[in-house]
């Protein structure tokens, strides 16, 4: 029997655990939290302080903008702008509607925040958060308290719940694609931000799965390294095609950027997949509309969505505890063989 993590309750706090906790009734809990009269200031302060360890925040629709209590549930996604992230969004939403949940979207990937940023402005407004935060999972969570969080591809730290991907699983069934195909001089595309000095190896987790398949069968491979979008990819791809006219086969982080590799292979005169062959990862519905049809390590990014929700749901009834095995999943890809392998 898995029992519950220090730290973590087996139920959200509520406004009758503030009170005890801080000596008070219900209704000084309620004056305290919207800064209303009545109190002195230090129990205001005492009580607010007590609120935030615990994880308490009081629902914009329990302070009667919304008819009815809801569960209200935030989203943090990076960049809209990358296909991949609707496609996820959409299901969730449409999953957590499902249950009559509320949901607080924030696309974070702008103005220089990050995924904690987007913890902190969501905390007011829900009682948990699902999103893929980059790294700061033990922060989010403390800004949380005791209320559910649950990260996506990053190492789960501290967090309630945690969603990762077998990329082992994806590197081997895709670099094996390639060299079974024969392909002999193969070009790994790995994303980095342009803030990031240059480095001999991969420094993604898939980056370093795929290079240890490609090292692992004694394969000829190259790095390639760019910005996670589709023009940054193809002129990365462009110049490396110059200077390496043999290359025949191409892996790259996402389906974004595999498409970016596509228009450099097009620009440079190579067909696809006769002269070069390319794979992608993730299997937005991008994919099945470029020309050729992109073949990719595909998620089922509906799964992924309903994972979450249905983690989420476990960790808000009490039935999945936070920081346990069971709130720890793991999914696979499968390769979609299409028009460019």
């Amino acid at each position: 029997m898995s029992h519950t993590p220090s730290g973590y309750p087996a139920k959200p706090a509520t406004i009758l655990d503030v009170a005890a906790a801080a000596g008070v009734s219900r209704q000084t809990v309620t004056r305290a939290m919207n800064d209303m009269p009545g109190i002195k200031e230090a129990t205001r302060q005492r009580v607010q302080k007590l609120a935030q360890e615990l994880g308490y925040t009081p629902s914009r629709f329990a302070k009667g903008l919304v008819q009815g209590a809801r569960t209200s549930v935030g989203l943090a996604i990076p960049d809209l702008t990358n296909p991949y992230f609707p496609a996820f969004a959409s299901s969730v939403v449409e999953l957590a509607t499902l249950r009559g949940w509320h949901v607080v979207v924030d696309d974070y990937g702008h103005g220089g925040r990050s995924g904690l940023d987007a913890v902190e402005h969501l905390a007011p407004q829900v009682d948990a958060v699902i999103g893929y935060l980059g790294g700061y999972a033990n922060q989010a969570q403390s800004v949380l308290g005791r209320r559910p969080l649950i990260v996506l591809d990053e190492t789960p730290g501290g967090a309630a719940g945690s969603i990762n991907f077998d990329y082992q699983h994806a590197a081997r069934v895709a670099v094996d694609q390639l060299t079974d195909s024969k392909r002999q001089h193969i070009a790994y595309l790995e994303a980095r931000s342009a803030s990031e000095s240059g480095e001999p190896a991969p420094c993604t987790v898939r980056g370093k799965a795929v290079a240890g398949r490609l090292d692992e069968l004694g394969a000829s491979w190259s790095l390639i390294v760019a910005e996670e979008t589709a023009e940054a990819a193809r002129k990365a791809a462009a110049a490396f095609l110059q200077d390496h006219p043999e290359t025949d086969g191409f892996l790259a982080f996402n389906d974004l950027m595999a498409a970016g590799v596509l228009k450099a292979l097009s620009g440079s005169g190579r067909r696809v997949p006769g002269d070069c062959a390319v794979i992608g990862m993730d299997g937005i519905p991008l994919g099945e509309l470029l020309s050729p049809q992109l073949s990719t390590m595909a998620l089922d990014l509906r799964e992924v969505g309903r994972t979450a929700v249905e983690l989420l749901d476990g960790l808000l009834s009490g039935e999945v505890n936070p920081g346990s095995q069971s709130s720890r999943k793991t999914l696979k890809h499968r390769l979609v063989v299409r028009e460019t392998t």
